[in-house]
């Protein structure tokens, strides 16, 4: 947790463009967006990952689904946006700390994976 550059992030050691915070939750741009739209939802609790979370999560986690569309639409994502929870290192997560990806503000976002043959 002590190198952990979301925690850092929360403690306000390294500076984000923020959108949203709370007691609970803070929502910032992600710093490589994919998209015109694309910001990180995290837990100021450090949990690794979404395979990380427990019963007691279970409050914080509803609160941060609901939230998600509510920042979406204030970011300009009034027709739709793409929920993305990387978990575990085969699941794409680079950084242990669980976050969402929100992103959208495209006409429409590309596929995300191919099927393989």
């Amino acid at each position: 947790m002590n190198n952990c550059i979301f925690c850092k992030i929360v403690k306000k050691e390294i500076p984000c463009n923020k959108i949203h915070e709370d007691e609970d939750i803070l929502a910032f741009n992600d710093i490589h967006p994919a998209a015109p739209v694309h910001f990180l939802l995290i837990p100021k609790l450090h949990i690794d990952s979404l395979a990380g979370t427990q019963d007691s999560h279970q409050n914080l986690l509803g609160k941060m689904l609901l939230l998600a569309p509510r920042l979406a639409k204030e970011q300009g994502c009034e027709d739709g946006f793409r929920t993305i929870i990387n978990t575990g290192r085969v699941g794409g997560q680079e950084v242990f700390h669980l976050h969402f990806h929100i992103i959208g503000g495209r006409e429409r976002l590309p596929g995300m994976i191919h099927h393989q043959g």
